[in-house]
């Protein structure tokens, strides 16, 4: 009788395991998201994502995937640091912006939502313009200026702001300047600047404005950002969760695959692209204006990361991120770590 029960039991057994496998194959694998949120910012720095919406890249690749019917959803959104809180509310997929969000975003979710960069998009100089003549430098600054940028105290503008500071007045005064910033999207801010009938009377943007800016004769330069940083250094890149990509690997893939693309594309033929970024933003700009810029050597569209430690270190200095990286891998997914960053 016991030997009876025990092969009824074994052949229960072997029921039960076959249909918890049947069940078990026949239950769907979570299906990838269909829409893709992606946010990026003003200014020629975004052209790579520009491409990327204007000849529908990331459909492309999503499709060759296997990804039928994936789209992406692009917003216009400037400044890395609220790109950066939305990324966290759920409300973006794929965040873009400074250096400096990122380094911070990156730190302050470590060991949570596991925020880190997917690429480099570019690398830029960033300039300081004034309409004050009476300031030649930083020291010149009064009270009665304000230093146009995007996010107060957080922005990549803002950081490379503190850290100009620090070297004109010392170790521990990198705030110097902060009481004197607003923030404003950069078209708003070139045009409070250069109306000359605002409070505004300095400017940290990017390319294309602080070009547009320097073309007014009572625009002068105070610094540029290479400067300040003692080397090139990435200006925009994209960052997402670690949850995002784990969740959907073909999605991502199909991203950075339609990011190279847009890249190879603006390199291979920047006067074509040129007229893209005028006509697709509906800029003011003449093509020929956006092409001398693309071709300054210093403008570079990269997806290798440049100068991520030097921030790093700078904002761990400062207080604003507890812990440094080793290098500058540590920051961003596997996907590029063959790239020569720094």
């Amino acid at each position: 009788m016991s030997k009876m029960i025990r092969s009824i039991g074994n052949r229960a057994g072997i029921l039960l395991a076959a249909f918890a496998f049947a069940a078990l194959a026949a239950t769907p694998l979570r299906a990838e998201v269909k829409e893709v949120r992606i946010a990026k910012g003003f200014g020629i720095g975004y052209l790579p994502l520009i491409v990327m919406e204007h000849e529908q890249l990331f459909e492309k690749h999503a499709k060759a995937a296997g990804l039928e019917g994936s789209t992406a959803k692009w917003l216009v959104i400037d400044g890395g640091t609220t790109q950066a809180q939305l990324l966290i509310g759920g409300n973006l997929e794929v965040s873009s912006g400074g250096l400096g969000p990122l380094v911070t975003i990156w730190a302050r979710t470590k060991g949570s939502l596991e925020v880190q960069g997917m690429a480099s998009i570019n690398s830029m100089p960033l300039y300081l313009n004034t309409i004050n003549p009476a300031v030649k430098t930083v020291r010149d600054f009064t009270d009665k200026d304000r230093i146009a940028l995007p996010v107060i105290k957080s922005s990549i503008q803002a950081v490379i702001l503190q850290m100009h500071a620090e070297k004109v007045y010392g170790a521990g005064k990198h705030d110097t300047l902060d009481r004197l910033t607003v923030s404003m999207a950069h078209p708003d801010g070139t045009s409070a600047l250069l109306s000359g009938k605002t409070e505004v009377t300095a400017h940290l943007s990017s390319p294309p404005f602080q070009y547009q800016q320097l073309k007014d004769p009572k625009v002068k330069r105070i610094f540029s950002s290479y400067e300040v940083v003692g080397s090139p250094h990435t200006f925009n890149l994209i960052w997402t969760t670690k949850k995002f990509r784990d969740e959907n690997p073909k999605s991502y893939a199909a991203f950075l695959a339609a990011l190279k693309e847009a890249m190879d594309k603006i390199n291979a033929d920047k006067p074509k692209y040129a007229k893209v970024f005028v006509d697709f933003t509906k800029s003011k700009l003449a093509p020929e204006f956006i092409l001398e810029m693309m071709n300054d050597p210093e403008i570079r569209f990269t997806m290798a990361p440049e100068g991520t430690m030097r921030f790093a270190a700078f904002l761990n200095k400062i207080g604003t991120i507890k812990q440094v990286p080793a290098t500058w891998k540590d920051m961003f997914f596997p996907e590029i770590h063959n790239l020569p960053g720094t």
